[in-house]
C-alpha cells in the first residue's frame, strides 16, 4: 500500500520523534497572501525601512507565518486523522525568519491518553521548526485529540507536566532589537508599554466574518491536510471544521486596534480552542493585559496578553459561565508575551 491514511491514536509512543516532510522555503509571496487572508498591519512585518529602524536587517515574516508553516509540517504525521486541535503551551519564537528561509519541522511524542469514549484519545507533542542554517526558529507544545483505529491496545497512559506560562527571563530577543527610535506614529498607535496596566481590558471593537474560500486558501498555503478542516464528509453535521490557527491570526490582526505597537510574538504561554468555529460567523476579539517586563535590549518591555477570540453577539469579557465553564460564544483563549517599545 503506497498511499497513507494517516496515524490513528494506537499509533503513538511517548518518546517517539518524528521528522516531518516537507521543507519549505519562504518568500515575500507568503506574506503578501497572509496580509490578504488577515488585516494584520503590524508595521514590523510591514516595512523593512521601519525594521531597519528599529535594529534589524530587514523586515521578518509575520510571527505566525512561522508558526502555521512549522504546524503545517506536522499536520500529515501528528493530526491528519484529528477531531481536534487542543490547546498550547511552553511556545517561545527562537530566531526571525526571513523571507528566503527554508523551514522544516520535527516532532517528539510526549504524552498519550485514550478517552473513556474509546474512540478517540489525547497526543501531546512538542515540535521545533528549524532553519536551513539547523537554527531553532520556533520551539511549543500542542495537544490534539485524534481517532482510534479501534483495533489494537491503546498505549499506556502518559500525561505530561506543562508550565503555565514562559517566565519572562526565558524570552528571546531578537538580536539588534532596539526600540529606542521606534516612530509611533508610523506604527499607527501612540500607546506604549508603560501606558498599559496589567488588569487592564481591550475591546478591539471590529469584527471579521470567516468566509470558506478564505479559509481554503489558508489550509493550503499553510499545507495543512487535515481531514476535518477541507473534507465535508468528515464530521455528522457536514461542515469543515475552521483551522484554529485561522482563528488565532484573524483575532490577533483584529488586536491591531487597541494594540498596534505589541509587534512581536515571542512566546505561547498556552492557549485552547474552546468551541468549533464554522464558515460564515463573525469573529470578534478582546484582550486583557496579564503581566508586564522590561527586557534587555533597549527601549523594548514584554508584555503578557490573553487575547479571546468569540463568535459575534457574544458580550466582550464574558468568558466563564457560573460553573466556570467558557461560554458557548468563545472560540479561542490564547496567552501570549509580545514586544512593545518603553
Amino acid at each position: 500500500m503506497k498511499t497513507n491514511p494517516g496515524r490513528f491514536f494506537e499509533d503513538y509512543r511517548v518518546g517517539e520523534v518524528i521528522l516531518h516532510a516537507v521543507p519549505r522555503t519562504l518568500s515575500g509571496g507568503e506574506r503578501a497572501l497572509y496580509h490578504a487572508l488577515y488585516p494584520a498591519r503590524g508595521a514590523l512585518h510591514s516595512s523593512d525601512e521601519f525594521a531597519r529602524a528599529c535594529g534589524l536587517a530587514q523586515s521578518p515574516m509575520d510571527d505566525l507565518i512561522t508558526f502555521h508553516t512549522v504546524f503545517g509540517k506536522t499536520v500529515p504525521d501528528i493530526s491528519l486523522n484529528a477531531v481536534a486541535n487542543l490547546g498550547y503551551a511552553e511556545g517561545r519564537w527562537l530566531a526571525p525568519v526571513w523571507p528566503g528561509d527554508t523551514l522544516q519541522s520535527q516532532s517528539t511524542v510526549i504524552g498519550v491518553k485514550q478517552n473513556s469514549n474509546g474512540a478517540s484519545g489525547v497526543v501531546w507533542v512538542r515540535t521545533t521548526g528549524v532553519n536551513q542554517h539547523g537554527v531553532a526558529v520556533l520551539d511549543y507544545v500542542r495537544w490534539v485529540m485524534v481517532k482510534t483505529r479501534g483495533t489494537g491496545p491503546a498505549p499506556a497512559p502518559v500525561v505530561p507536566q506543562l508550565a503555565p506560562s514562559v517566565a519572562a527571563e526565558d524570552l528571546v530577543i531578537p538580536q539588534g532589537l532596539d526600540f529606542t527610535r521606534y516612530d509611533v506614529t508610523r506604527a499607527g498607535e501612540p500607546h506604549r508599554w508603560g501606558d498599559y496596566a496589567v488588569g487592564e481590558l481591550i475591546d478591539h471593537v471590529d469584527g471579521v466574518t470567516i468566509e470558506e474560500a478564505e479559509h481554503m486558501l489558508a489550509t493550503r498555503l499553510w499545507q495543512n491536510t487535515a481531514k476535518v478542516h477541507f473534507d465535508a464528509t468528515q464530521r455528522p453535521d457536514g461542515k469543515r471544521l475552521i483551522y484554529g490557527g485561522h482563528v488565532i491570526s484573524l483575532a490577533r490582526a483584529l488586536s491591531f486596534n487597541g494594540l498596534a505597537n505589541a509587534q512581536l510574538m515571542v512566546a505561547l504561554n498556552g492557549g485552547a480552542h474552546v468551541n468549533p468555529c464554522f464558515a460564515g460567523e463573525t469573529l470578534r476579539a478582546w484582550s486583557q493585559v496579564l503581566d508586564k517586563a522590561e527586557t534587555a535590549a533597549p527601549g523594548v518591555g514584554a508584555i503578557r496578553l490573553r487575547l479571546v477570540a468569540t463568535r459575534h453577539g457574544a458580550a466582550p469579557f464574558d468568558l466563564r459561565d457560573s460553573a466556570g465553564k467558557y461560554k458557548s460564544d468563545v472560540l479561542l483563549d490564547l496567552d501570549y508575551w509580545a514586544l512593545m517599545p518603553l
